[in-house]
């Protein structure tokens, strides 16, 4: 294999290119010798054993079971693929773009590759993208590709966005910058997909095929598909043998699943003919996320926001410096509490708790006395035994006797259910989580015993993992229009909050992450009638023909019954003082200021 050498726009950085060859040179020799000694003295040329078994270990776990012939095709003695694969490596490929270098007064000096690992951020090499300044003249181009027709298809631009996140490191070299979020020609960037990064070792085996979808110098999309095979792994890059040509600097290299192993990077120089290579080098994914989770301390919230959708279970060091005082208080504390009030609102407006769906009715986390529902004070929380977060809290709140109490600085765990059922410290310790209290703080704090109130919600019961755009600037206060605003009664309100459960939610810690809250606000307006109105917050688009951008977390209001569907959770007849109910074909709102809320 053979060949050029690297992109011309590069001249510049020659310098920098050949001691990044050099090194790979050097990476190569060392390892040489050391590979035909394993070999040897396992009398086996086979791949399968001379990776080592932890590495075979995790990446049969991340083969699909019902793929047969997976492992026949990683150690070489079967070329059988589903047809899948094919449709699988069209999807992988939308994602990779050919990145157009050019010069302040938009001259092109050359091309380079990158491909999208978030919804708005784009993974290449430093010595592609190597400053803000670059990154600012330069463009991304997608969709570069010959069709069927042998016809160029229609390609579109974006600009990159260096002021919101840029990161690049010249050793491992890469650089991880966002990407304009729609064309000149208006089209979404979300049309594209992108690549999601696994940040475990395993992912490419000694002796496994490869793949790279690249523009070669600058040409339209291609591929080498499985030509040749990685000959060795070390701690931050990966030698393989995959044909490249100028232009692929900044190439994703995929496994058989087409999950990127690595960002290609450069080529590994014959020592006998510096015209000539003898392999190619890039770095491996693992070490790159590596990097990015180490400088969290100098990230922004925006940025950790955005960094967070390349690997959502990222954690960075604690640059708060919050201590995180933990306790439990004495059983005397919750003696005497009685929680929601259900007839609250009055005794002909009684607002039970709401059934659960059969199926879910064996998840209740029990209390040591053998109830199901925690109470505090003025509010009541149910948990799930197998998420270890409440299924649902429920609150009064009385505008007319609210009083100021200041914040308290610790953290209880409830001595009145087991810990295993509470998330505590360990899940929310030294990462970018807020802990989001579900009812909040200022809801049950009124009256008499608005101080004990007030603590009360500082319990982990009362807690769930929110990224810090949900928990601090999305989340409408609700209550508080619903208090000051709204055509109410007596100024109470009852509120039910809490997480939407998915199957797919993100693990994190053991912990799986919700990425949707709800909010159910029950009042008696001024002509006698009951309202009930529910809300949705999420990242995800769950909600048809509502325009939404992925990523950006948003407020709906949405009928009460899809809450119901969400959740299991049956709310009998609340459902019928919805306004939305009253309305057919209505999924929902998007809520951008307190008046867009229809009561």
């Amino acid at each position: 294999m053979s060949t050029k050498r690297l992109d011309k726009f590069q001249s510049p950085q020659m310098d920098l290119v050949d001691l990044q060859q050099q090194q790979a040179l050097k990476r190569y020799i060392v390892r040489s010798n050391e590979r035909e000694r394993i070999a040897s003295e396992l009398k086996t040329k086979n791949p399968m054993e001379v990776d080592t078994p932890e590495r075979v270990a995790l990446r049969k776990m991340m083969i699909d079971p019902h793929d047969g012939l997976a492992i026949e095709r990683i150690i070489g003695r079967d070329d059988l693929f589903p047809i899948s694969y094919l449709e699988a490596g069209l999807r992988a490929a939308k994602p990779v773009c050919r990145i157009e270098l050019r010069d302040r007064i938009g001259r092109v000096l050359g091309h380079g590759t990158g491909f999208l690992v978030s919804p708005t951020l784009l993974l290449t090499n430093n010595h592609v993208l190597e400053s803000c300044a670059t990154a600012r003249f330069s463009v991304a181009q997608f969709n570069y590709e010959v069709g069927l027709d042998l016809k160029e298809r229609h390609m579109k631009t974006y600009r990159f966005a260096p002021e919101r996140i840029f990161i690049t490191d010249q050793k491992l070299d890469f650089t991880i910058v966002a990407i304009e979020e729609v064309s000149a020609d208006g089209t979404k960037l979300s049309d594209f997909g992108y690549l999601p990064l696994i940040p475990q070792s395993g992912k490419g085996l000694v002796g496994e095929s490869v793949s790279i979808i690249q523009h070669p110098s600058g040409a339209p999309k291609a591929v080498a598909i499985r030509e040749n095979q990685i000959v060795d792994v070390f701690d931050d890059y990966i030698h393989y043998s995959t044909d490249t040509m100028p232009g692929s600097s900044g190439s994703p290299v995929f496994n058989d699943e087409w999950i990127v192993v690595s960002l290609h990077h450069s080529g590994v120089p014959d020592p006998s003919n510096r015209t000539e290579f003898i392999a190619n080098e890039g770095i491996r994914i693992s070490s790159i996320i590596q990097f990015v989770v180490e400088q969290g301390t100098q990230f922004s919230d925006d940025q950790k926001m955005l960094l967070n959708d390349i690997v959502k279970e990222w954690e960075v060091p604690d640059h708060t410096g919050e201590e995180m005082v933990v306790e439990e208080l004495s059983r005397s504390w919750y003696e005497g509490a009685t929680g929601y009030d259900t007839q609250f609102l009055g005794e002909e407006y009684e607002v039970p708790h709401p059934l659960f769906r059969s199926d879910l009715e064996e998840d209740i986390a029990l209390l040591k006395d053998g109830g199901n529902v925690l109470h505090y004070t003025h509010f009541s929380i149910v948990m799930s035994k197998s998420r270890r977060l409440a299924y649902y809290t429920v609150v009064n709140i009385d505008g007319n006797q609210m009083k100021k109490v200041g914040r308290n600085d610790k953290w209880y765990l409830d001595s009145r259910i087991e810990s295993k059922y509470q998330c505590g410290p360990e899940l929310y310790k030294n990462n970018a989580l807020d802990r989001g209290h579900l009812v909040r703080r200022l809801d049950p704090v009124w009256g008499e015993a608005a101080e004990k109130a007030n603590k009360d919600t500082f319990h982990f019961t009362n807690c769930a993992p929110q990224h810090s755009e949900l928990n601090q600037k999305s989340w409408l206060d609700l209550e508080n229009y619903i208090l000051d605003n709204a055509d109410n009664a007596n100024l109470k309100v009852t509120v039910f909050t809490g997480p939407v459960f998915q199957m797919d939610d993100v693990i994190y810690r053991g912990v799986q992450i919700p990425e949707e809250f709800w909010k159910i606000a029950v009042m008696v307006k001024k002509d006698g009638n009951l309202s009930a109105t529910a809300y949705l917050q999420t990242q995800k688009n769950l909600i048809e023909d509502l325009e939404f951008a992925y990523g950006e977390y948003k407020t709906y209001q949405v009928p009460l019954s899809k809450i119901e569907g969400m959740t299991g959770l049956d709310f009998e007849n609340l459902r019928n003082h919805d306004p939305l109910n009253q309305l057919e074909s209505v999924r929902g709102y998007v809520v951008e200021a307190p008046g867009d809320i229809k009561l």
